[in-house]
């Protein structure tokens, strides 16, 4: 595979993140033999929860079934919004854009970007955090007028400080034409998924936070002020129990795991590209996505040498001779000039989706939760982290909108993903056909 193709000789089928950080065990933390809150999951949720947990005097133990930062936090492409994606979700239904609801999610998703701006100013985290806006191309000119409709509502409920950019100035954005316009987000930002991860994790240690990495949790049983669980390296009684699992929830918790669809994002890295065609890319150093169904999201990377590109090249896992020629043509296809340039780095993660396209956070049978946040992961999981452990130790006096008693399921649905090869390729069928008719005005 290596030196072949789209492939670099150096190339690695692994997050080109884990050059500056790469998960691992460390020295074993033993599992404790009781606490106050048992947290399964040690990703951005898990351990933003822990953090705000010893900060209001309630001690805790983060459970990790692998490698800390294995799974989706050191993989995403590290964009961070001050927005959710609020639209149809995979049954079809769709949440009302301007009910009041939708109103308080886009609230708490702006609380939610000054949320990790915080923790990041006050952890001292070195992790390139940029707030660079973000650019969102329209895929139709139908797609644009969507968008525009949406600016008011952003910049009143997310303080977005968005407004619309036409298709002739497209330019002042990124070096191509390949959109028809689209959407400007000042206030949004960009960082290193793995530094980010990094730091949080440091912060936890200073505060002697038991981090117990390769403990997969293989039971939970118990109720309401008493829970015992289980995992490879003992077991540890809690008077709560927080699932912060995301695209990785399993068959620990089935009634969670129906909830939330797991499916495959991809990425790709560049090699390094030549300074002046890399500058010219994306001028003002945004992260750029697109509203098709089959989305994607692209940026530099942190060192601004090479193409960080994102996106459905499947819904499901794939070998990177699959999802790396893929993506690498879509990536061509935006930016003609990089046709040529070789891939490093090819990765996968889960993305959590809901079944009606809104994160959640709330109580299950008594254990609490933090799930689903549809592609916005990194100040998500963050946020409804944060605001559990409040929840927790009873500080919260405000509702956050993300807390709902409905979080929905489907009679059709266990938890495997059965249908995301047709979804994928009804979606791609549909980007196809409105291209098609735009292209014939």
């Amino acid at each position: 595979m290596a030196g072949s193709g789209v492939f670099a000789p150096d190339f690695k089928p692994e997050p080109y993140w884990w050059e500056a950080y790469r998960p691992a065990a460390g020295e074993l933390v033993d599992v404790p033999k009781a606490v106050r809150v048992a947290i399964v999951g040690g990703g951005y949720g898990g351990l933003a929860t822990a953090l705000e947990l010893h900060r209001l005097g309630v001690d805790c133990v983060v459970l990790e079934a692998k490698e800390l930062g294995h799974g989706a936090s050191t993989r995403s492409g590290g964009a961070v919004s001050g927005g959710v994606n609020i639209g149809k979700s995979f049954t079809g239904k769709a949440l009302d854009p301007e009910s009041d609801r939708a109103r308080g999610l886009l609230t708490d998703a702006a609380d939610a970007f000054g949320t990790i701006e915080r923790l990041i100013r006050e952890e001292n985290i070195d992790c390139f955090w940029q707030k660079s806006g973000r650019f969102s191309g329209a895929w139709t000119p139908k797609h644009y007028a969507s968008q525009a409709k949406r600016v008011n509502l952003l910049n009143d409920a997310a303080a977005s400080e968005c407004y619309m950019l036409p298709r002739e100035r497209q330019r002042e954005e990124m070096a191509s034409d390949y959109y028809y316009g689209g959407m400007v987000v000042d206030r949004a930002a960009s960082l290193h998924p793995a530094l980010y991860y990094k730091g949080l994790l440091d912060a936890v240690r200073r505060r002697g936070i038991p981090v117990c990495a390769m403990a997969p949790v293989e039971r939970i049983t118990g109720g309401d002020g008493g829970w015992t669980v289980r995992t490879g390296r003992g077991e540890v009684a809690a008077s709560e129990v927080v699932i912060a699992t995301n695209g990785y929830t399993g068959d620990v918790t089935p009634q969670l795991k129906r909830r939330v669809i797991p499916v495959a994002s991809h990425i790709i890295a560049t090699e390094e590209l030549d300074p002046a065609l890399a500058k010219s890319l994306i001028p003002k150093n945004r992260t750029l996505g697109d509203t098709k169904r089959v989305l994607t999201y692209y940026r530099m990377s942190p060192d601004g040498k090479r193409v960080v590109f994102g996106g459905r090249a499947r819904f499901t896992a794939a070998t990177p001779e699959v999802t790396a020629p893929a993506l690498q043509a879509m990536m061509v296809a935006r930016f003609p000039q990089l046709k040529g340039v070789r891939v490093t780095h090819c990765w996968t993660g889960n993305v959590a989706f809901t079944l009606d396209a809104t994160p959640h956070m709330g109580r299950q049978d008594g254990m609490h939760y933090l799930l689903g946040c549809n592609g916005s992961g990194v100040a998500m999981m963050t946020y409804l982290g944060t605001q559990t452990a409040r929840k927790i130790a009873k500080l919260a006096n405000y509702n956050c909108h993300f807390e709902s008693e409905d979080f929905p399921d489907h009679p059709m649905y266990s938890g495997n993903p059965w249908f995301l090869p047709a979804i994928g390729s009804w979606y791609r069928f549909r980007d196809n056909i409105d291209r098609a008719m735009a292209a014939l005005g």
